[in-house]
């Protein structure tokens, strides 16, 4: 039994797993979303937001601990700098995956992983905060250049209804109303 051996081995060796993922950390870091199998992707997550945790405290020693998850100088950089600022107020949780299907060849199911409140990103308000008011007075202006009910308008019956478009077999019915109805014959009704 496999107790307390967390972690998918994905048949790789050791070294070639953890160059895998040093792979993977650095491209999510510099572009910020990426589209991988699941497994990779839920496996990817935990070793992002240790780098993004490391990049947060800003010392020396920990500088040194992201260059060993992610080699490429440009990615430890980005998380020191404008990763360690957007994510300052957040504690963790930096990462989102969502699953996009099946892989053609293989079907293996596929998602993308990428960092929360992204730059191309448009933030959504937070739950049980206001709405900002320059959402809601463009509403309440559009409501009052209606003119305003009164309450005899509202007593009056319509006396005309909607026009509904006529088909061809209301056409034909209306076409037989216009027609003069013919009058019955004196001599027809002294017969009957």
């Amino acid at each position: 039994m496999r107790h307390l051996k967390a972690g998918r081995k994905f048949g790789r060796t050791s070294a070639h797993r953890k160059a895998l993922f040093r792979n993977l950390v650095q491209a999510l870091i510099q572009r910020e979303r990426i589209s991988t199998t699941l497994a990779k992707a839920k496996e990817l997550r935990g070793k992002v937001e240790k780098t993004i945790t490391l990049g947060k405290r800003g010392t020396l020693h920990a500088r040194r601990q992201a260059f060993k998850l992610a080699p490429a100088k440009e990615a430890v950089q980005k998380v020191f700098g404008p990763l360690a600022e957007r994510y300052a107020n957040r504690p963790g949780g930096y990462t989102r995956i969502i699953r996009i299907g099946h892989r053609k060849g293989d079907d293996a199911p596929m998602a993308f992983i990428e960092l929360v409140d992204r730059e191309g990103e448009a933030k959504a308000p937070a739950k049980g905060k206001a709405v900002p008011e320059k959402e809601t007075a463009p509403k309440k202006e559009a409501k009052s250049t209606k003119p305003k009910v009164t309450a005899k308008k509202k007593a009056e019956p319509k006396t005309k209804e909607p026009a509904a478009k006529k088909t061809t077999a209301d056409k034909k019915k209306s076409d037989s109303k216009k027609e003069p109805a013919k009058k019955d014959k004196p001599e027809d009704k002294k017969k009957k």
